[in-house]
């Protein structure tokens, strides 16, 4: 963040829908994580870059290569990228690699810091494999995850996860308007809320509401979710428990056991 408001990315590359879109899953003994919804959000992305007959031809392959990747993973992240060649048809690629269980739903110790950067108009909804302008934005950030911020000053979401504030009896998060990768974590943890009986409201959050939060937290198909701990420097109010009460039912939906 710079004096005058969070640091801007005007200078820097929009990602290239040619370098095509991936999925990241979590693999728990062996098995994808939400795989369904993750191909259907990836049979979206490529559907409205690509065309639908691309993805009709590839759905099969793209679940065949993640289910046998997944089989070779005891606890992991699953990376599975499609990418147009010359011809118009499509690449399909996928890479794993071991995560620590203390990646997974960390407690208060394990809260983020985000450092906000300028994307006019978000990123949108889809989850870009060209990751230029995230990686140069964050090289500058010492070390904090970009929170990207619209010039209307609406938080919008991190570079891996969605975004929620809460209050005792109310989650909020920032609305699937085109800005924001609509996140599988994100759509479950509000099914989970509203099963919970908790009230659930999307839509824009303005950086300084954020700031002010009771408790605000990420969600992302690996981490599931993780508090906050610092904005621009700046610390957040301590934790509620009720973002703690969604992060059990969200970690035995994945992983079989509330703790």
């Amino acid at each position: 963040m710079t004096a005058d408001g969070p640091l801007s990315t005007a200078h820097l590359p929009r990602p290239d829908p040619a370098r095509g879109v991936f999925e990241t899953l979590l693999v728990v003994d062996g098995r994808p994580i939400e795989l369904d919804a993750h191909l259907d959000r990836l049979a979206a992305s490529v559907r409205e870059l690509f065309g639908a007959p691309t993805m009709a031809r590839i759905a099969g392959a793209a679940r065949l290569l993640a289910e046998a990747r997944a089989r070779e993973l005891p606890l992991g992240r699953l990376r599975v990228t499609l990418t147009p060649d010359d011809h118009g048809k499509l690449d399909l690629s996928a890479t794993s690699a071991s995560v620590e269980p203390t990646t997974l739903f960390p407690g208060d110790e394990g809260g983020v810091t985000l450092g906000t950067i300028a994307i006019p108009g978000g990123l949108g909804g889809h989850k870009w494999a060209d990751r230029r302008l995230l990686n140069q934005a964050g090289g500058v950030l010492d070390g904090a995850l970009p929170l990207i911020v619209d010039l209307d000053g609406a938080a919008l979401e991190t570079e891996r996860a969605n975004l929620f504030i809460a209050s005792s009896d109310t989650l909020t998060t920032p609305p699937a308007d085109g800005r924001v990768l609509p996140g599988i974590a994100r759509a479950r943890v509000i099914a989970i809320a509203r099963e919970l009986g908790i009230d659930v409201s999307e839509r824009p959050i303005p950086l300084t509401e954020l700031g002010a939060a009771d408790a605000a937290f990420l969600t992302g198909s690996i981490r599931g979710i993780e508090p906050i701990a610092t904005i621009d420097g700046t610390p957040l109010a301590d934790a509620a428990a009720l973002p703690a009460a969604i992060a059990a039912a969200l970690r035995e939906r994945w992983l079989g056991s509330p703790r």
